[in-house]
């Protein structure tokens, strides 16, 4: 397999992402080199972006799919410890 490069003045490749965040949306885009450096650029770009959202909307790394239920008649009563099998000799 050969891989052909095209000049970058006849095919102007374009390589444009918008990502919605919320409310809020972003542009990445990259129209320089060949199309697998545009794309390289572009997730880099959009990795950026999803760092920064993250990080000004304060979102935390680890988010329970549940919240835990906490009663107090829990408290009460210590965990039984689990109860050992014996192996039969043959």
């Amino acid at each position: 397999m050969e891989a052909q490069v095209l000049d970058t003045k006849s095919v102007n490749a374009r390589v444009k992402v918008t990502i919605h965040l919320g409310l809020e949306t972003h542009v990445a885009e990259a129209n320089k080199g060949l199309i697998s450096d545009q794309l390289v650029s572009v997730k880099e770009q959009s990795m950026n972006i999803l760092k920064d959202f993250i990080t000004k909307h304060n979102i935390p790394n680890d988010v329970p799919d549940e919240l835990e239920e906490v009663s107090s008649e829990d408290d009460d009563i210590s965990p039984k410890p689990p109860v050992k099998k014996t192996k039969k000799k043959q």
